[in-house]
């Protein structure tokens, strides 16, 4: 898949690379503005919120068609649900709470087609392969595919090296609101607890020769030393747009003279 090894290189590379994650609210034309944007890749959160498998799997085709990269955070990472996920034809998977090897041996099943795994393709996402042959699956699909593994737990935290290590592991990645729970300083990110803990899998991942990617406050993230990042959340963005637009307009209305440009068409 073009798109998988666009964001495989770019990755690898150490170039910044910039995307969001689409939990609220997903619609087509919200591509259009991504790739307007500039930004380098997309993942659609199916872990809180169903957006409904015919609108992800067109919203991956287009992703195929334009060589734009958009991946899929499943529910769950059991055999069977990351079976259906890669059948909704993603370039890579954002995978939550991983914690152990273990649970790699099993998304590693759900991944890959005998041989070497027990996937049954079908779906949405499979009309696009130029034949069923496995030697296809392996080559267009397989080979360049995306796993971020992200650490949401003390026990992801401990086993970071060996999940960095393994075989299917693209990069590690970092759950932080959910890691800074399961630490008992629940969204307090400047906590010594969390900070130890997300530097921890940097090290994992660097240790490993794998990338990390991060979520959070963009700028924040690249003081740090991060350059794979997860910079917004459509929905949660607009909302502190109009916020910020509406204390901006109230505040020029109180003095005199003053204008505010608050519509851009």
């Amino acid at each position: 898949m073009r798109s998988a090894l666009k964001l495989q290189e770019k990755i690898k590379s150490g170039q910044l690379t910039l995307g969001i994650i689409i939990t609220n609210h997903l619609w087509l034309e919200l591509l259009e503005i991504v790739l307007f944007a500039g930004f380098d890749y997309v993942i659609i959160d199916l872990e809180h919120v169903d957006h409904g498998e015919v609108l992800v799997a067109d919203a991956c085709r287009i992703g195929r068609l334009t060589d734009f990269p958009i991946l899929v955070r499943p529910p769950r990472t059991d055999g069977e649900t990351i079976r259906m996920a890669m059948d909704l034809g993603p370039c890579g998977l954002l995978l939550p709470m991983i914690e152990s090897v273990e649970q790699l041996n099993e998304i590693q099943s759900g991944l890959w087609m005998p041989p070497r795994g027990e996937r049954r393709p079908g779906g949405h996402g499979n009309w696009w392969v130029a034949d069923y042959n496995y030697e296809t699956w392996k080559a267009e699909v397989e080979d360049n595919f995306i796993t971020l593994m992200q650490i949401e737990s003390p026990r992801g935290v401990a086993n970071a090296r060996a999940i960095a290590e393994h075989e299917i592991t693209t990069a590690l990645a970092v759950g932080p609101y959910d890691l800074s729970a399961r630490l008992g300083v629940c969204w307090q990110p400047d906590r010594p607890q969390l900070q130890a803990a997300m530097k921890a899998i940097h090290a994992a991942a660097q240790e490993a020769g794998k990338p990390m990617w991060a979520i959070g406050d963009g700028e924040e993230l690249m003081r740090q030393g991060h350059n794979f990042l997860c910079v917004a959340e459509p929905s949660n963005f607009l909302k502190a747009t109009f916020k910020q637009l509406v204390e901006r307009l109230r505040a020029s209305g109180s003095t005199p003279g003053a204008v505010v440009n608050a519509f851009v068409p």
